[in-house]
C-alpha cells in the first residue's frame, strides 16, 4: 500500500510538471504563430487551465516532499508529547479542510458536466474538462494529508517532518567549524 501511495504522489508531481511543459509549448506556439501572422485560438484559456491543473496536481507531491511552507517558530520549542498532539490537531484540521475542498471541487465538476457549461473563449470547452484535474489534484492532496495524519496517529513521524529535519541537518553542516 505504501508503494502505491508513493507512486501516486510521484505521478501527481509528474502530472504537474507535464502541465507546466504544456503551458510552455502553448505560449511558444503563440509566439511563433504571431511571427508568421496567425494566432493560435484560446491559448490563454488552455494555459490557464494547465496552470490550475499544475497547481493542484503539485499539492500532494509538494506536501510529501516537505515543500509547503511551515511556520514552526513556536512549536519547535514544545516538548515531544505536546508537539505530537499539536501535529495531530493541525493535520486533523488540514484533513477536514482538504476533504471539504475535495468534495466541492468534485461537486463543481459534476454540476458543470450535468448542466453542460462551456467556456466563453474562441473554442468553447466543456468546463468539467479543466475542472476534473483540479478535483483529482485536491483528492490526491487529501489522501497525502490523511496518510500523514494516520502515520502521526500511530506514533510515526509524518513525512514532511522527516524532510524538515533533513533540511536542518543540511543547514547545520554548511556552517563548518568556525
Amino acid at each position: 500500500m505504501r508503494k502505491l501511495l508513493n507512486n501516486m504522489y510521484l505521478a501527481s508531481g509528474y502530472l504537474s510538471g507535464f502541465c507546466i511543459l504544456l503551458i510552455t509549448l502553448l505560449i511558444v506556439s503563440q509566439i511563433i504563430g504571431r511571427l508568421f501572422g496567425f494566432i493560435v485560438p484560446s491559448v490563454e484559456d488552455f494555459s490557464g487551465y494547465s496552470l490550475a491543473a499544475a497547481t493542484f496536481f503539485g499539492l500532494a507531491y509538494t506536501f510529501r516532499e516537505g515543500g509547503h511552507i511551515r511556520v514552526s517558530l513556536a512549536i519547535k520549542f514544545l516538548p515531544a508529547g505536546s508537539r505530537h498532539f499539536q501535529e495531530l490537531f493541525i493535520l486533523a484540521v488540514a484533513l477536514l479542510l482538504s476533504a471539504f475542498m475535495s468534495f466541492y471541487t468534485i461537486h463543481l465538476s459534476w454540476e458543470s458536466y450535468i448542466f453542460e457549461e462551456v467556456s466563453y473563449g474562441y473554442i468553447p470547452v466543456p468546463l468539467w474538462l479543466p475542472q476534473v484535474p483540479v478535483a483529482l489534484g485536491m483528492v490526491m492532496f487529501t489522501i497525502a494529508i490523511a496518510d500523514d495524519f494516520f502515520c502521526t496517529l500511530l506514533g510515526q513521524k509524518p513525512n514532511y517532518l522527516m524532510h524538515e529535519e533533513e533540511d536542518i541537518d543540511l543547514e547545520s553542516g554548511l556552517g563548518g567549524d568556525n
